[in-house]
């Protein structure tokens, strides 16, 4: 899910060679090693890393190679492999039908209109149902916010908006102010369907409240998705999951002589109730089913404190991408060079230094997972069967998506107020000069989209470190003209390739900062903590000395 800076060429740049000596004396990290592991898993050749798919076990072989030869011990008994079952489900788009009636007729199409994909693994979706419009589709007791109200929502097919409802003059603490909540994220508006009993579910897409356009709609979900197979106590599945384009919407409603405009403003109140449309709509199509394995590549550099030693740092950045998809300017190949091969490049960097410096107390868990462009499932199956005891996990360092355009003066660090891990972090960097800057846009959400968050979920305090906007030798705003570029043009495109002419030196900086405070958190007798008004709390908790 890279979302963080741009890959833009720089037009006549060479590249020095720059090296950052590691603590504890390791050979410095360099500009060479990282330019190596990125253009091979950024390659054509792996054929954009997606799971299960030759390209995506060529890149988890590559990986664990590389621990191997560094000195890792294996994550997962004698196995560098966590193996997980992923089902891939492939909707046949000549059978596919979104057809509304009663108060409204249309034929939607797919990707124009809608796009939809199939709730489970099953050979044939179909769900024909009244549509009913549920604003922001929570149900939060801690806000006292209920969009359902009661409402008997079974066999329904909600129409749900993005992101959390605002907050208020009165309250402007509401659903966390600017920044996005859980809530907001349209996982959850997916899984609360699901508790409320739905056929089906939409939500309708801006690229304001998304936080991207719809060519990312019909770039990640127009195309084959992969789940992990659902837990025996899990609720019903959704038939389909999907998303609506706000004009289609729109017109949709209008015809049903409702103003989508005016149901948001009520959909701002606690006193919101769902409001029933008279529009029946009925989709229906039929999937190719594949039973597949993919695996998280997982290794430990061993700690040698007595009792430390059996706690663990863990490292995280995910190695997969979009494999094949639909062409864009004839190109099919979603390479991901910074979403997300800079990021495992950048922590294959790490662990080599790791590995030989002089060791830590604790120990130092790297764990490069898959599917995260899938909805974070590599994550979240390490995180609910890890290789060593959940409650031995004291903290989580992320990468997604490594530095491509030089040096920097500040980082953004999401999670940084939701535990101690982001002061931290600016008390050891604060003396050289830099500084943590705050999330541009914290109403994207963008701590709930990356593989950090499959930690939090289970209490492990867990934060993502990326570089900030403040570019080395770059005039004001340069940094975030090119995170904009990215978004607009590269993000989850096949135009996210590698280019030789990449700023390394970015990438060693970072790399370097990561090490140093994964070895600070390693040697410190005392344990990160999570803020008071975080929502996410320890089941056990790690030994502290």
């Amino acid at each position: 899910m890279r979302l963080r800076g741009s890959i833009l060429m720089l037009l006549f740049c060479a590249v020095p060679v720059v090296a950052q000596q590691p603590a504890g004396g390791a050979p410095p990290i360099t500009v060479g090693e990282i330019d190596g592991h990125l253009r091979f898993l950024a390659s054509d050749l792996l054929e954009g890393r997606a799971p299960g798919t030759r390209g995506g076990r060529l890149a988890t072989e590559y990986i664990a190679s590389q621990l191997r030869a560094y000195g890792l011990k294996p994550g997962n008994g004698d196995s560098y492999l966590q193996e997980l079952p992923i089902e891939l489900v492939t909707l046949k788009p000549q059978t596919l039908r979104v057809a509304a009636s009663g108060k409204a007729t249309a034929q939607l199409r797919q990707p124009e209109d809608v796009v939809v994909w199939s709730g489970s693994p099953a050979a044939e979706s179909a769900a024909k149902g009244e549509l009913v419009f549920v604003g922001y589709g929570a149900k939060a007791p801690e806000y006292r916010w209920d969009d359902f109200k009661g409402m008997d929502l079974k066999g329904k097919i909600l129409l749900v908006l993005v992101n959390d409802p605002p907050a208020t003059a009165k309250e402007p603490g509401l659903f966390g102010g600017k920044a996005m909540t859980y809530y907001g994220r349209w996982t959850y508006k997916f899984e609360e369907a699901e508790r409320q009993g739905a056929a089906g579910a939409l939500i309708v897409h801006t690229t304001e409240r998304a936080g991207y356009p719809w060519h990312t709609v019909v770039g990640s979900w127009g195309k084959e998705q992969r789940m992990l197979p659902r837990p025996a106590d899990a609720p019903p599945p959704l038939a389909f999951r999907g998303w609506i384009t706000d004009s289609a919407a729109t017109a949709l409603l209008k015809q049903a002589g409702l103003d989508l405009a005016k149901l948001r403003k009520q959909a701002e109140s606690r006193s919101f109730r769902p409001v029933a449309t008279g529009i029946t709509l009925e989709v229906a199509f039929q999937n190719d089913v594949a039973h597949l394995r993919s695996a998280n590549v997982v290794g430990i550099v061993p700690g040698t404190d007595p009792k430390l030693k059996d706690t663990y740092v863990v490292l995280s950045s995910h190695w997969d991408h979009f494999g094949i998809g639909p062409a864009v300017d004839g190109d099919s190949i979603y390479n991901g060079a910074l979403d997300n091969a800079s990021g495992v490049a950048d922590l294959l960097a790490v662990a080599r230094a790791a590995a030989q410096s002089p060791p830590t107390r604790r120990s130092l868990l790297f764990a490069f997972v898959t599917a995260e462009e899938s909805g974070l499932l590599g994550s979240q199956y390490f995180a609910e069967h890890p290789t060593v005891p959940l409650a031995s996990l004291v903290a989580n360092l992320n990468v997604d998506g490594g530095n491509l355009l030089g040096r920097v003066n500040d980082l953004v660090v999401l999670g940084e107020k939701k535990s101690s891990l982001g002061a931290s972090l600016l008390e050891m960097i604060a003396p050289e000069g830099m500084r943590l800057r705050p999330e541009e846009h914290p109403e994207a959400g963008y701590f709930y989209r990356s593989d950090h968050f499959s930690f939090a979920k289970q209490g492990v305090p867990a934060v993502s470190i990326g570089e900030g906007y403040d570019f080395v030798g770059k005039p004001a705003g340069w940094g975030q003209q090119q995170e904009e570029d990215y978004t607009a043009h590269r993000y989850h495109q096949p135009s996210d390739e590698y280019r030789p002419d990449f700023d390394l030196t970015g990438a060693v900086q970072l790399s370097d900062i990561v090490l140093r405070f994964a070895r600070r958190l390693a040697d410190s007798p005392e344990l990160p903590t999570w803020a008071p008004d975080a929502e996410f709390r320890r089941k056990a908790e790690p030994v502290s000395q």
